[in-house]
């Protein structure tokens, strides 16, 4: 049975944050994830999940300066110290939420940037958010992302995603694909995700090429189930697509799909 969980950061956005944990949970999801939760105490969010009797899949660790524009940190030299500082933080929310898997924003490639040196940084950073999760239980994915919504992305493939993960030497160290970013950047997405199976810790969708609710456009989603439930996946889809309009009048893709009439 696939489970399909509500980015509360893209969806119901007709709500405030605080309230859209209820809309999920009437629109009839059991998890949620989002992409921050700082703006609110972990105490807080935790009570929201807990009231709507929702489980958070994943949200992501602190970014950097995310409104200037920085998406990570992880591969960016001399920010060491910030990062750790992040992970700390990370690890506080997961551990009040019940997270079970954090994501871990790579970050931009510097202009002038030593591919190397944000090479080794990137694995040095990863290496410790593993060490530090990995006690409580905790998965850290890192996710690439394709270069036209994000350009300079340090992750762009799913295979950099599995090489880095490889070289990370940390088994709580799995990969994100987004089947939207996977399509944008190099498509086969059914082999890919046959042939990385084993490393991957997560999945999210949305249409391509707009990013909408995952029932139109050029990725046959259907097809796609499919094949995950043949492999036996077993994680959370995180639904990250922004709705056309009025986020509970277009779940009628998740209808189809647990009625078992999605074609």
């Amino acid at each position: 049975m696939l489970k399909f969980a509500a980015n509360l950061t893209m969806m119901f956005t007709e709500h405030p944050f605080p309230q859209r944990f209820a809309a999920a949970a009437a629109a009839g999801f059991r998890g949620v994830e989002f992409l921050f939760p700082y703006d609110h105490t972990p105490q807080e969010v935790a009570q929201w999940l807990d009231e709507n009797k929702l489980e958070n899949a994943l949200f992501n660790l602190p970014p950097g300066d995310w409104a200037a524009g920085e998406r990570g940190i992880a591969c960016l030299p001399g920010r060491e110290e910030e990062f750790r500082a992040g992970v700390q933080k990370g690890l506080e929310y997961a551990k009040a939420l019940g997270t079970k898997r954090v994501h871990m924003m790579a970050g931009l490639i510097p202009a002038d940037a030593d591919l190397a040196v944000c090479r080794a940084t990137y694995l040095t950073n990863l290496r410790h958010a593993a060490g530090v999760f990995e006690p409580h239980g905790i998965t850290v994915v890192i996710e690439p992302i394709n270069g036209r919504d994000m350009p300079g992305y340090f992750l762009v493939t799913q295979a950099q995603g599995h090489e880095m993960r490889e070289a990370s030497g940390a088994p709580n160290v799995k990969v994100q694909m987004d089947f939207y970013h996977a399509q944008i950047v190099e498509g086969d997405l059914a082999m890919k995700f046959r042939q990385h199976f084993d490393g991957i810790g997560h999945v999210q969708i949305a249409s391509v090429p707009a990013r909408n609710e995952p029932d139109d456009g050029e990725v046959n989603y259907p097809y796609l189930y499919r094949v995950l439930e043949e492999l036996g996946y077993d994680g959370w889809i995180g639904c990250e697509y922004r709705p056309r309009g009025r986020t509970e009048d277009g779940l009628g893709w998740l209808a189809a799909v647990s009625k078992g009439e999605a074609k």
